[in-house]
């Protein structure tokens, strides 16, 4: 009997060391990325089951069951808390090592939102601003808009975490989070190499992880032409690498901006004219610039001719297309790299300067073109963004327009700031952080130590900055090497256009929070590349 007692002293006193440790050795809360702009949290922390985990409508909320916005990311942040676990209408499946869950006490996440657009689309003056408030068996979400509970849906499921046995937390947090910018967009280049579809929508799934609320799809350009145009088909057909397997139809499109709308994130279609259009030529004669050695035409081509009236009714009808399929009020016109070497060779085309009084200077006859292309798109009630060439060359543009810089030095780019907001253009600026230019070590320091708002300015000039992007061109990236050049460097970025920069400047404090964000990427199927040397408990396991 004494050998038993001992035993079952023994027993005991180590079922209450393995409590203890279940209950006291959980990793400390790890912070949300990118940082909010207001949180605090405590020691307290909440055990959760997933076998009673809801998500909710308050009763005052103008959003309800059926909101398709928030339904969908109800199903879709399920998985992403509960890593390993699924709850479907057959048996359910869990991570074999919550053997004993500690609570089966009901946790709710109770979201109250505002104002209901649950079938809108997000736009540049929507609300992303969110309130969180978590403790035990709550998490009260509100919003203004269905936009903001988006964001705050995101913080909340970084904030759950598992200890080493399984088990599920959450801290006493409280959050007040809003963006510091409007825009904080993600450029996809699919005509230098064609991106499947998944690869772009696996894109959209990291970029909503991030906060990013902009896809800037550069979706044609010298190399190809995959836009499956409905009233110009043969674009595609003659332009694309291949018409069939290379394409984007119009419901891959549909498909693309669909995704986009459930997480919270525009679509911002680029048709860059009159440069970068080579693989136009190919499926509409007429278009592009014959260019001429001496007196003869040599057999190659140059930009978009601008002295022929059927290129502006040609431009009117395909843009009218692109804004009918595109739901944004904005359109990216492109206006960047124009090489005039082919327009001083074409006799028509020096004909056409001299009678419009332009002389030998061709960057005036850019600017007519570029006035006719962003009046074109203003009657179809689009807002033009142009790259900064446009305004550099002195074009008339409207004010509205927006100005997107992607060159310069920092000292230039300084410059240009300074000068298209003294001028009252808003401004994106893209050119700090082209991350499709590698480096050796942890280049993700640079992109988080940008300042964008370091430029000389008048408060109201400083407003004009409406954010940044992040720019992925596709010479030497595919599907095969796409998100790890992507992730976690443009996590970065995505940090510097969230958060406020005076607590975020350090890269020392920054470090081991991205670190961790990097393995919440690759625990959500992301394939992140590693920050340094390290490991992360949940390797991918994609492969």
């Amino acid at each position: 009997m004494e050998e038993e007692t001992n035993y079952g002293r023994l027993s005991n006193r180590k079922l209450c060391f393995m409590v203890f440790l279940m209950f006291f050795a959980v990793p400390a809360v790890k912070a949300v990325w990118p940082m909010p702009q207001m949180i605090s949290s405590s020691a307290d922390r909440y055990p959760l089951n997933p076998r009673m985990f809801v998500f909710q409508y308050s009763n005052g909320s103008s959003a309800q069951s059926g909101c398709s916005v928030l339904d969908s990311a109800f199903k879709r942040y399920f998985p992403l808390i509960f890593t390993g676990y699924m709850r479907a209408e057959g048996p359910r499946q869990h991570d074999d090592r919550i053997r004993f869950p500690l609570t089966d006490a009901l946790f709710s996440v109770v979201v109250h939102v505002k104002e209901a657009d649950c079938e809108g689309y997000p736009d540049a003056d929507s609300s992303e601003s969110y309130q969180l408030s978590v403790s035990s068996g709550l998490a009260a979400l509100k919003a203004s808009t269905v936009w903001g509970a988006l964001r705050g849906l995101e913080s909340f499921s970084q904030l759950v975490y598992q200890d080493d046995f399984g088990q599920y937390f959450v801290n006493k947090t409280e959050i007040d989070d809003f963006p510091r910018f409007k825009f904080r967009g993600l450029l996809l280049d699919t005509s230098r190499h064609y991106l499947p579809l998944p690869a772009i929508l696996k894109t959209l799934d990291a970029m909503s992880y991030n906060k990013f609320n902009v896809f800037h799809w550069h979706i044609v350009d010298d190399p190809s032409f995959p836009y499956q145009s409905i009233t110009f088909p043969d674009l595609s057909s003659k332009g694309a690498f291949h018409p069939y397997t290379h394409v984007y139809t119009q419901t891959d499109v549909s498909r693309v901006i669909s995704h986009a709308r459930l997480r919270g994130i525009r679509v911002l279609p680029e048709i860059d004219s009159p440069g970068h259009t080579q693989s136009w030529g190919k499926g509409q004669p007429g278009l592009l610039t014959p260019c001429y050695k001496g007196p003869a035409p040599s057999g190659t081509y140059g930009p978009v001719n601008p002295a022929k009236s059927s290129s502006y009714q040609f431009m009117s009808r395909l843009l009218k297309e692109v804004s009918s399929v595109f739901p944004d009020s904005y359109i990216h016109l492109g206006g960047d790299e124009v090489d005039f070497t082919c327009w001083k060779s074409n006799p028509e085309v020096q004909g056409f300067m001299q009678k419009m009084g332009f002389g030998t200077d061709y960057t005036k006859l850019e600017s007519y073109y570029m006035e006719n292309i962003v009046n074109i798109t203003k009657k179809l009630n689009k807002t033009s963004i142009v790259w900064q060439d446009v305004f550099d060359y002195h074009e008339q543009i409207p004010v509205d327009t927006v100005l997107h810089i992607w060159k310069g030095s920092p000292t230039q780019i300084q410059q240009e700031l300074s000068s298209i907001t003294l001028a009252g253009y808003r401004v994106i600026l893209a050119a700090p952080w082209y991350i499709n230019h590698i480096t050796i070590g942890q280049d993700w320091t640079i992109y988080y130590s940008i300042q964008p708002l370091n430029f000389t300015g008048t408060e109201q000039q400083k407003k004009l900055v409406i954010g940044g992007e992040v720019c992925m061109w596709g010479e030497y990236v595919d599907a095969t090497n796409l998100s790890p050049r992507l992730w976690p460097r443009a996590s970065a970025a995505a940090e510097r256009l969230w958060s406020d920069e005076r607590s975020t400047s350090s890269v020392t404090d920054a470090f081991p929070r991205i670190t961790d964000f990097r393995c919440t990427l690759l625990r959500r199927g992301v394939q992140a590349e590693p920050l340094y040397v390290g490991h992360c408990r949940e390797e991918y396991g994609g492969i």
